[in-house]
């Protein structure tokens, strides 16, 4: 073999070798487009479409710190514990974290809007606990709870939701204790309709369950509620009606909502109930047969509300509250309240308390 033949070889060989190597290379593939999540302002802001689908999706919620304190009963202000030392009655903070996360999902059908809510609450704060015998209120967490879970298609709603009895009318005032004479108990399960006659009229009619030992339904009768609404620029007026089946009385309440001025709102609401077979029922928890709610709030500025309610029943229990609300930043709201209750028929009935609320929203 000669030189000339060694190289021509050599070289045979090496493109044999190199095209066995290019046909084995590995092809890197091309990345896939990144798909974005986009915004859905359908419904309102804060909501996006879930990828791949034509829902629509909302994540919100709040979280919420409050320090309260009073002569407890009532007011629900204090918290009554006893001294770890030597077992004395006292008073102590009534502390509350709490985070609440919501859900809002939309779509449109061709029977019209597809929406759900979903509502959790997680709460950590003062709970009782018997130690030899004797009550203590300690700091630990709370059970959570499912505030919220209905789904709903055009104006029909079913699920875990508050009574319209309730929700339609509207609460009490922008105080945080509205409910020092209660007006209402709120959970249910439940199936309703929304009617809106788009010129002002709406009118609700539900089908629910109760709650609690004593105010659920025992049979295959529900609770019925019906209500109607009309509403314009001055204000709204509202009336809704409930019978329980299970205690067989009845309840009703009427609501104006009045805006004289432009950073002022008023309202009033009025209820009666019967109380033949028992003195409370889910849908009438004040003491007596009637009882009224009035109050408003006036804006101050962009940042900072006052609020006011005063509650009365035939009962002669009495309650006022009154708070300022401060909004420091965006989201982020400061409240400090005081609420009273006395009844006018009983001694050493009065008690006062307070109560500041810490609360970012998002």
């Amino acid at each position: 073999m000669n030189i000339k033949s060694l190289l021509l070889g050599s070289a045979a060989a090496f493109v044999a070798v190199s095209g066995a190597r290019a046909a084995d290379a590995v092809v890197v593939a091309e990345p896939e487009p990144a798909e974005y999540v986009k915004i859905c302002d359908v419904y309102g802001a804060g909501y996006f479409y879930i990828p791949g689908t034509e829902t629509c999706l909302r994540i919100g919620g709040y979280v919420r710190y409050d320090a309260s304190f009073g002569d407890g009963g009532r007011v629900f202000d204090g918290a009554t514990t006893h001294d770890l030392m030597d077992g004395d009655e006292q008073q102590t903070w009534n502390k509350n974290a709490r985070f609440n996360l919501k859900t809002w999902t939309g779509q449109e059908t061709e029977l019209g809007t597809l929406k759900t809510y979903t509502e959790t609450r997680f709460n950590f704060g003062n709970t009782k606990r018997t130690v030899s015998g004797v009550a203590f209120s300690v700091q630990d967490n709370k059970a959570v709870t499912l505030n919220f879970a209905w789904i709903q298609l055009g104006g029909f709603r079913v699920g875990k939701d508050e009574t319209v009895y309730d929700s339609f009318i509207g609460y009490a005032g922008s105080v945080v204790q509205d409910t020092i004479i209660p007006y209402g108990t709120k959970d249910t399960n439940l199936i309703s309709y929304y009617f809106d006659g788009g010129n002002g009229f709406t009118a609700v009619a539900s089908v629910e369950t109760g709650s609690g030992a004593d105010q659920s339904i025992d049979s295959y009768v529900p609770f019925v509620v019906g209500g109607v609404k009309y509403k314009g620029d001055w204000g709204a007026i509202t009336a809704v009606g409930a019978y329980n089946s299970t205690s067989e009385e009845w309840a009703g309440k009427a609501r104006l909502d009045v805006k004289p001025i432009t950073d002022l709102t008023l309202f009033v609401m009025a209820g009666y109930g019967s109380d033949d077979n028992v003195a409370k029922n889910f849908y009438k928890p004040w003491t007596g047969n009637f009882a009224v709610w009035g109050g408003g709030s006036y804006a101050v500025n962009k940042k900072t509300s006052l609020n006011a309610q005063v509650s009365y029943t035939d009962d002669k229990d009495f309650a006022v509250a009154a708070n300022v609300a401060y909004t420091i930043v965006p989201g982020y709201t400061i409240t400090a309240e005081v609420d009273y209750y006395d009844n006018f028929d009983a001694d050493d009935a009065d008690a006062i308390g307070g109560i500041f609320r810490f609360q970012r929203s998002f």
